[in-house]
């Protein structure tokens, strides 16, 4: 069942923004960590991007999203990073000299509310570790879902439609966008399947 969050829990995007970059190892370039809508719809402009892996993180449709994804009277899901198992996606390197200009555009898809726990991680690619920066959830924060039955999913996935769209268009772009690169998970392969089982409109 959805839970209405309340406004006072949620942080202070700004803050959160500057305690990222007092945290960000001065004159170095910027690498951040795509693992659903940064991977299609980056936004910015990236100097490299490569193939990575995140260990003790994984993906997982068990965000309430009410401004991207969805609305307060009906929340949609988004992907976040929780605790746990591993991920694969792609690491995007920004010079430094533009990198705190395009940071800020990012936060102002990804942080409207602060909703995320803005993290360094160590990505793995062909080339070497890198430390970038991942957009991560607290399995305590409002925003969690849990475990959502499939009957709960397929009515987010029928109704639920936000700023940048719906929460099906943003699953089946997701799943695309992986399969495109060679990317399995199998939880969003099994969520396909699922969305696919909707009666079209």
């Amino acid at each position: 069942m959805d839970v209405p969050v309340d406004p006072l829990m949620l942080r202070d995007p700004q803050a959160l923004l500057e305690q990222t970059l007092r945290s960000w190892s001065a004159g170095d370039d910027l690498w951040v960590f795509g693992y659903a809508s940064l991977i299609w719809r980056p936004e910015f402009v990236a100097d490299e991007q490569r193939g990575a892996a995140v260990h003790g993180w994984h993906r997982a449709l068990r965000m309430r999203s009410r401004i991207n994804r969805g609305t307060p009277e009906r929340p949609g899901l988004v992907f976040a990073l929780v605790s746990g198992g591993s991920c694969r996606g792609v690491v995007y390197r920004i010079e430094r000299g533009r990198a705190e200009r395009e940071l800020e555009r990012l936060w102002a898809r990804e942080m409207p509310t602060g909703v995320y726990d803005p993290r360094w991680l160590p990505c793995r690619t062909p080339c070497g570790t890198v430390r970038a920066l991942a957009f991560t959830l607290d399995r305590t924060s409002p925003a969690h879902t849990g475990e959502l039955a499939d009957n709960e999913l397929l009515e987010i996935l029928r109704h639920a439609r936000g700023r940048y769209g719906s929460t099906l268009e943003y699953l089946l772009e997701t799943a695309a966008s992986l399969r495109a690169r060679g990317i399995r998970d199998r939880e969003i392969e099994r969520l396909e399947r699922l969305a696919r089982s909707l009666a079209p409109a």
